[in-house]
C-alpha cells in the first residue's frame, strides 16, 4: 500500500475523537531484583525496587488513542480508592475522564504483575495477582456509565467498545449506542475488543480478535492452517455481521477478513523476538480505531495497526505508541521493500 497515503492518515489522527467505553483496569507492575532461593519453599526471594501502576484494558486504548495524536473520551467505573486515582493520574493528557464512573461501591480492579530480574538482565514476569476483576456493579454506576457512553458516542468521530469480561458491557449497551447514533444520523465507525463474547456482538463497524480467541469462539483449532485460517475468518464475519475482522496472529501478523474481498495477510512488523504483549491488543484497536476515524481503509487502517503491534511489544509493560514512532515505522519498512 501507498506508504504517502498510511503517512497522511497518521497526520489526519490529530483531529480525531474516539469514545473509548467499557472496562477499565489498573495495571500495576511490581520489580525486584533475585537475591535468593528461600529456604522454606522452592521459590525465589525478591528484593524490592520499585512499583507502576498504570491505566489497562480500555484505559490503555485510551492512553494509545491520545499517543497516536488524537483525543479519547474515556468511559468506564473505577473505585474511589488508591489504585482508582493512579488509574487516572496515569491517563494522557488528551484523554478526557468526564465519563469515568467513581464508585464506592465498588473496588477498582487491578491486576499485579511480578516481575524479576538480575542486576544486569531483563526483568521477567514470573506471577500475576488479580483482585476485585470479578465484582458485579451496582445499578447507580451502571446506569452513569450507560449516560455517559452514548453522550460521548455522539460527540465522537469513532467509538471503540472494550469488553474484559467483567460484565459491564453488554449487548444491550452497544445496541443502545448504535440506535442514539443512527438517530443523529452519526455514521462513525464502531469497533468492539471483546475476550469472551466474540460472536455476540453483531452488526457493527469492526473487531480485531486475537487468534486465541478466534479459536475459542468456533470451537477450532488454526495454527499453521491457512485454510482453517480462512474458513474461521469467513465464519466470523458471517456470524457477527461486522463489515470487516481483523485476526491478529502474534508471530505470523494478522489477517484482515472484509466480505466479498480476497483476504489480506499482512506480515509482522518488526522482530518476533517480542519483549511484551502486556496490552498489545489495546494498542492494535486504538490504531485500527483511529485510523478509520481519520478515512482509512480497512486494509490501510490494518496496516498501520500491525506497524503499531510490531512497535509496542517491543516494550515493557503496558505502553503506547506514538504518531512519530508509527512514522518511523512506515518509512522504515518503505526503505527495505
Amino acid at each position: 500500500m501507498d506508504s504517502a497515503k498510511l503517512l497522511s492518515l497518521i497526520g489526519a489522527m490529530g483531529s480525531r475523537t474516539v469514545a473509548v467505553i467499557g472496562d477499565v483496569v489498573a495495571d500495576e507492575f511490581v520489580y525486584g531484583r533475585v537475591a535468593r532461593v528461600s529456604r522454606e519453599a522452592p521459590v525465589l526471594i525478591l528484593e524490592y525496587d520499585s512499583t507502576d501502576v498504570v491505566a489497562g484494558a480500555g484505559g490503555n486504548a485510551a492512553n494509545n488513542v491520545a499517543a497516536l495524536g488524537g483525543r479519547a473520551n474515556l468511559v468506564g467505573v473505577v473505585g474511589r480508592d488508591e489504585p482508582g486515582r493512579r488509574l487516572a493520574a496515569s491517563l494522557h493528557a488528551r484523554v478526557r475522564q468526564r465519563g469515568l464512573v467513581r464508585t464506592t461501591a465498588r473496588s477498582t480492579p487491578v491486576k499485579t504483575r511480578i516481575l524479576a530480574g538480575g542486576i544486569h538482565s531483563a526483568k521477567q514476569q514470573v506471577v500475576r495477582i488479580d483482585r476485585a476483576v470479578g465484582n458485579a456493579f451496582d445499578r447507580q454506576s451502571r446506569k452513569a456509565f450507560e449516560s455517559h457512553a452514548i453522550s460521548a458516542s455522539l460527540t465522537a468521530d469513532a467509538v471503540l467498545v472494550s469488553d474484559y469480561g467483567s460484565g459491564l458491557v453488554s449487548t444491550s449497551l452497544v445496541s443502545k449506542v448504535m440506535k442514539a447514533l443512527k438517530q443523529k444520523d452519526r455514521p462513525v465507525p464502531v469497533l468492539i475488543d471483546s475476550r469472551y463474547r466474540l460472536l455476540d456482538f453483531r452488526g457493527l463497524t469492526a473487531c480485531t480478535p486475537n487468534e486465541s480467541e478466534v479459536e475459542q469462539a468456533l470451537g477450532v483449532r488454526i495454527n499453521d492452517s491457512l485454510a482453517i485460517l480462512e474458513k474461521a475468518g469467513r465464519a466470523v464475519l458471517e456470524r457477527t455481521g461486522m463489515k470487516a475482522v481483523l485476526v491478529t496472529r502474534g508471530g505470523r501478523g494478522m489477517a484482515l477478513f472484509v466480505p466479498g474481498a480476497p483476504t489480506v495477510h499482512i506480515p509482522i512488523f518488526g522482530s518476533d523476538e517480542i519483549a511484551d504483549v502486556t496490552g498489545a491488543g489495546d494498542t492494535v484497536m486504538a490504531t485500527m480505531t483511529l485510523a478509520l476515524a481519520s478515512g482509512a481503509t480497512f486494509e490501510g487502517a490494518a496496516r498501520l495497526a500491525n506497524y503499531a503491534g510490531g512497535i509496542v511489544v517491543m516494550k515493557r509493560g503496558t505502553a503506547t505508541v506514538s504518531a512519530d514512532e508509527l512514522r518511523r515505522a512506515v518509512r522504515s519498512d518503505t526503505k527495505r521493500g
